[in-house]
C-alpha cells in the first residue's frame, strides 16, 4: 500500500501557504504530498458560546475520508480552533492516528487572516505547526528542546523562536516511527 500525505485546504486557503507546506511535508517526512481539498466546510464543529471551532470532531470526520490506509491528511483552516480544556489551538492532531489540522487563524500576522495573500511569516508558521501535527500522528510526543519542530508552543513568540527542523532525538523518533509505519503496511 502506498503511503502518502495529503495536504487539505479548508476554504480559500492561499498556495502561498499550501505549495510549501506540501514540499516541507514531503521533504521532512520522505512521503509524497499531494493537495486535495476534502471538506468544504468545518461548520459542523462551530460553538456559537464560543465564537471558535472544535478541531477534535474535525480531525473525526476528516479521519473517515480517508482515501486508503496509507494516507495521514493535514487540514489547513483559516478558522479559530479550540479543545475545550484551552482557550485556543494553533492546531490538533490524532497521536498515533491519521489526521492532524492547524488554523491559520492566529498563526496569521493578520487577525483574522487575509486569505488573498498571505506573509512569509505567517507561512514560516504554517511549515512549523503542520510538521509539529504531523509529527504527532506517527506518534511524537512534546519536546523539551525550545528549538525543535516537537516543541510545545504556549504563545506565538514561542512559535517564532523554534526552527523548521527536529532535534536529533526527534528526527531519531521519526525515522523509527516511520520505519514502522512501513512495516505495518506490509
Amino acid at each position: 500500500m502506498e503511503r502518502e500525505i495529503i495536504i487539505s485546504p479548508i476554504g480559500g486557503i492561499p498556495s502561498s501557504v499550501t505549495v510549501p507546506v506540501r514540499k516541507a511535508v514531503a521533504q521532512n517526512f520522505g512521503l509524497p504530498a499531494r493537495i486535495v481539498p476534502l471538506l468544504q466546510h468545518i461548520d459542523f464543529a462551530y460553538s456559537p458560546h464560543r465564537q471558535q471551532h472544535h478541531s477534535t470532531p474535525i480531525l473525526d470526520k476528516l479521519a473517515a475520508l480517508l482515501p486508503h490506509p496509507g494516507c495521514r491528511i493535514l487540514a489547513i483552516t483559516e478558522r479559530d480552533l479550540y479543545i475545550p480544556i484551552l482557550t485556543h489551538v494553533y492546531g490538533e492532531a490524532q497521536l498515533k492516528g491519521t489526521a492532524a489540522i492547524i488554523s491559520l487563524y492566529r498563526l496569521s500576522d493578520s487577525n483574522p487572516p487575509s486569505l488573498v495573500q498571505e506573509s512569509g511569516l505567517t507561512t514560516q508558521r504554517s511549515l512549523k505547526e503542520a510538521l509539529h501535527e504531523l509529527g504527532h500522528t506517527l506518534g511524537l510526543k512534546h519536546c523539551p528542546d525550545s528549538s525543535c519542530l516537537m516543541h510545545y508552543c504556549r504563545k506565538m513568540s514561542d512559535v517564532d523562536h523554534k526552527t523548521d527542523r527536529f532535534c536529533r532525538y526527534c528526527r531519531v523518533w521519526l525515522q523509527d516511527a516511520l520505519e514502522e509505519d512501513r512495516l505495518s503496511l506490509g
